[in-house]
C-alpha cells in the first residue's frame, strides 16, 4: 500500500491572501459568519480531510502600529474572528468525523484552563479534538495581558514546556472507568482511578484534578507550529503533528528528518509525529489559466499594504525607509516569528528579490508555499513531497473562501484518491485513529 498522505483545512479566514477577500468571487464575511464556518466544516468532511484546523491571536493583529496612526491596517483582512474553541464546539455537533484543531497559547494562557477546554471538546466531539500549541509570534498581544513588552524569546519556550507537562498531567487526572455511577452503592467514583497533579515548577503551581473526565481519544492530540531550533525541541517532545512553512523541497526533507530524528531522546519515535507543510494552491484548467488567477489576485494588493503586513517580521529596522526595487535589507534578530523571518531572507537571497517582491511574496501566503497550476500539476508536487520524506501531509491555506478551497476539494482530492494516496474514507472514529497515531498511556498506568 502507498504512503498516505494526511490533509489539514487551515480555514485562514476570509482569506491567507491579504487581498483575497477583494476577489469578486470571496465572501468577506467567512470571518464573522458561524453558518459559513460550519459550511466549510462540512465540505472538508465530505472530501475526507483529516481535520480542520484555526490558528489564532490574542490581539488585533497591527494594533501597535494602528494606535500609532498606521491607517494601512485598515486594508488589511483577518483582524476579527470568532474564538476558535468556542468555534470547535458549535462545529462538533454539526460534524462526524473530521478532525478539529485551534490554537491557544501557551504565553497568554493558564494550563487549567486550557486543559479543560480541550477536553471539554474532545467529549462533545467523541474523540476529535486537537490543541494547536504554540508561543505568542504578535507581539500585540502583550498589551492585552499586562504587559508593555512581549515576552523574550527563550522564556516563552520554557514557559511552553512546563505548560505543555501540566496540561497533559491534567489530562491523566483520571483513568479509564473512573466514573461507576453506582446507585446502588451511592459510590460516583473509584478513588483509587482519580490523581492529583501536585505540581510545582518555575511558571506554575497546579493542584488539579480536572473536572473532565479522561478524553474519549486517551488524550487531544497535540499540534505545534514552531520550527525554530526550540520549536523543534519542543515539537520532538510533545507533538502529535507538526505544522510549518517550508517552501524548498531540499529543506522541508531536511526539517522532516531534523524533527523526526530528535524523537527518540524523549521516548518517543518518528512516526509518532506527522509533519505537515502549508501549501496555497491557485487552480486552472491551463498552467496559464492558473497563472492569470494568481497574478489577478496580486493586483489587487497595494504596495503599502504589503509592507505593512511584512513590517511585522521586521521589528528593530524601518522598513518603509528601504527603497521598495532594492534589495531586501538585512533584519535584526527578531523577538518573534524567528523561523518564518529566516524562511522570509532564505527567499529573498536565493531568489535575489527585492524589498517589493518580498513583500508581495509574503501577503500572498503569509510564507507558505503557493502552488501555480493544473489539478495535475499540484497533485504530483504533493506526491513527490510525501514520497521524498519532505512531508507526511499539507495544510490547505486558501487565498480567499468559499471558491478555492471548494476547487482544492471537488477537484485535487479526487486525483489524489485516484492516486492511491488519500483516503476516501475515514479509517476510525477518532482523530488519532484517522491521523495513525498511538493512544498515548496515562502517566499512572
Amino acid at each position: 500500500m502507498k504512503k498516505q498522505m494526511k490533509l489539514g483545512a487551515f480555514l485562514s479566514v476570509p482569506g491567507n491572501h491579504l487581498a483575497g477577500w477583494r476577489h469578486p468571487d470571496a465572501v468577506p464575511e467567512t470571518d464573522m459568519d458561524f453558518g459559513w464556518y460550519m459550511r466549510l466544516a462540512q465540505m472538508a468532511e465530505r472530501a475526507c480531510y483529516d481535520t480542520i484546523f484555526f490558528q489564532d491571536t490574542a490581539a488585533v493583529g497591527g494594533s501597535d502600529a494602528l494606535a500609532a496612526g498606521d491607517m494601512t491596517r485598515t486594508r488589511l483582512s483577518r483582524i476579527v474572528k470568532l474564538e476558535p474553541t468556542a468555534t470547535l464546539a458549535a462545529l462538533a455537533v454539526g460534524t462526524t468525523h473530521i478532525g478539529l484543531i485551534a490554537t491557544a497559547t501557551t504565553t497568554y494562557n493558564e494550563p487549567y484552563n486550557i486543559a479543560r477546554r480541550f477536553a471539554t471538546i474532545d467529549h462533545i466531539s467523541n474523540g476529535r479534538a486537537g490543541w494547536n500549541l504554540v508561543t505568542s509570534q504578535i507581539e500585540d498581544e502583550a498589551g492585552n495581558f499586562n504587559r508593555d513588552e512581549h515576552v523574550e524569546h527563550a522564556l516563552r519556550y520554557e514557559r511552553a514546556i512546563e505548560f505543555h507537562e501540566v496540561v497533559t498531567g491534567l489530562w491523566d487526572s483520571w483513568d479509564d472507568g473512573a466514573f461507576l455511577h453506582d446507585k446502588a452503592s451511592g459510590v460516583w467514583f473509584d478513588a483509587d482511578k482519580m490523581h492529583f497533579l501536585n505540581h510545582r515548577g518555575k511558571h506554575f503551581q497546579v493542584r488539579g484534578p480536572l473536572n473532565v473526565a479522561r478524553s474519549p481519544q486517551g488524550r487531544p492530540v497535540v499540534a505545534q507550529a514552531g520550527s525554530s531550533e526550540p520549536g523543534r525541541e519542543l515539537a520532538a517532545r510533545t507533538a502529535d503533528v507538526v505544522f510549518t512553512a517550508q517552501t524548498e523541497i531540499e529543506a522541508a526533507r531536511a526539517f522532516y528528518a531534523d524533527v523526526k530524528g530528535r524523537t527518540h531522546r524523549f521516548g518517543r519515535t518518528p512516526d509518532d509525529i506527522k509533519i505537515m507543510p502549508g501549501i496555497t494552491p491557485i487552480i486552472g484548467r491551463t498552467e496559464a489559466e492558473a497563472r492569470e488567477k494568481y497574478e489577478a489576485l496580486q493586483a489587487l494588493l497595494p504596495d503599502d499594504v504589503a509592507l505593512s503586513a511584512l513590517a511585522r517580521f521586521t521589528r528593530g529596522i524601518d522598513i518603509f525607509s528601504y527603497p521598495l526595487d532594492g534589495p531586501m535589507p538585512d533584519l535584526p534578530e527578531a523577538n518573534s516569528a524567528k523561523s518564518r523571518q529566516q524562511l522570509i531572507m532564505d527567499m529573498a537571497r536565493k531568489h535575489n528579490m527585492t524589498l517589493r517582491e518580498v513583500a508581495r511574496s509574503v501577503s500572498a501566503a503569509q510564507g507558505h508555499r503557493v502552488l501555480v497550476g493544473t489539478v495535475d500539476y499540484i497533485a504530483s508536487e504533493l506526491e513527490t513531497w510525501l514520497d521524498q520524506d519532505a512531508a507526511d501531509g499539507f495544510n490547505v491555506i486558501c487565498s480567499y473562501y468559499p471558491g478555492p478551497f471548494q476547487a482544492f476539494s471537488e477537484q485535487v482530492i479526487p486525483e489524489l484518491q485516484r492516486r492511491g494516496i488519500f483516503r476516501t474514507t475515514y479509517e476510525g472514529r477518532t482523530l488519532r485513529e484517522n491521523l495513525g497515531l498511538r493512544v498515548p498511556a496515562s502517566r499512572y498506568a
